[in-house]
């Protein structure tokens, strides 16, 4: 697929993926528990924060267009080209303990009490020495490995614990219907060629989905993939509110 959108999209995934090795300290589930025992808001508490209220209004665009660890995924779909259709509750196996061991540490230490974004790096740079090198190589292999052996953004449904927060704020936003970035369809218009369900990144049903006239789902990235494949425009993409269909 070679639509100007999706070389935006995928130039755009390719970018952060280059910064990544500078920037990984700011979305480290680490840094984050480090910091609060410290009793400091530190970059990765920055990060998330600002991807939950984002989700409010884009979802999971985060994670369609900038997310380097999406982009280093995607580069390996041409090698390991399998849908992945189980398995998203993983990710919340190990999501949950974790933001609960936050609160708690951060309770337990009366809150926070200096902000620095910059908390661990060089610089404003995550890799400073060979440990910081080391940290990286580990945490790329977390998000290759299992692309590789089990499927197409394996990383996104199993083990991600940047996507809670992005889920959550989605799921706020349905329940109060306020306007955001949604994906619309015809259903009328559907010829059910597949197209838009053997593109998906994240290995939805999205054809499914169109002729239910329910596409709104937690685990869409709002790539547009299926809205550039599908011959017939019978998806779109719009800015509007939530609308009174159950969510996925």
């Amino acid at each position: 697929m070679k639509t100007k959108r999706q070389k935006i999209r995928k130039g755009l995934l390719l970018i952060s993926f280059c910064f990544f090795p500078a920037i990984f300290f700011y979305f480290s589930p680490y840094l984050i528990v480090d910091g609060t025992i410290n009793q400091i808001i530190t970059g990765s508490f920055i990060a998330f924060s600002l991807q939950f209220l984002s989700s409010l209004f884009l979802g999971r665009a985060f994670c369609g267009w900038v997310c380097a660890a999406g982009g280093a995924q995607e580069a390996f779909i041409t090698v390991r080209n399998k849908r992945v259709t189980k398995g998203n509750f993983v990710k919340w196996i190990i999501w949950t303990p974790w933001i609960i061991a936050i609160i708690a540490i951060a309770v337990k230490n009366g809150g926070y009490k200096e902000i620095n974004p910059f908390y661990r790096t060089q610089y404003g740079l995550s890799i400073s020495n060979v440990y910081a090198l080391i940290t990286y190589l580990i945490v790329l292999s977390l998000i290759v490995i299992p692309t590789l052996i089990f499927g197409r953004r394996s990383f996104c449904h199993h083990i991600c614990w940047m996507a809670p927060f992005m889920i959550i704020g989605r799921k706020i936003r349905n329940i109060f219907g306020t306007p955001a970035l949604q994906l619309s369809c015809s259903p009328e218009k559907c010829v059910k060629c597949h197209s838009c369900t053997k593109n998906c990144p994240m290995s939805l049903e999205v054809e499914q989905n169109v002729i239910e006239n329910k596409l709104e789902n937690t685990e869409c990235i709002l790539c547009t993939v299926c809205v550039d494949s599908c011959p017939k425009k019978a998806i779109g993409i719009e800015f509007a509110a939530a609308k009174k269909t159950p969510d996925k």
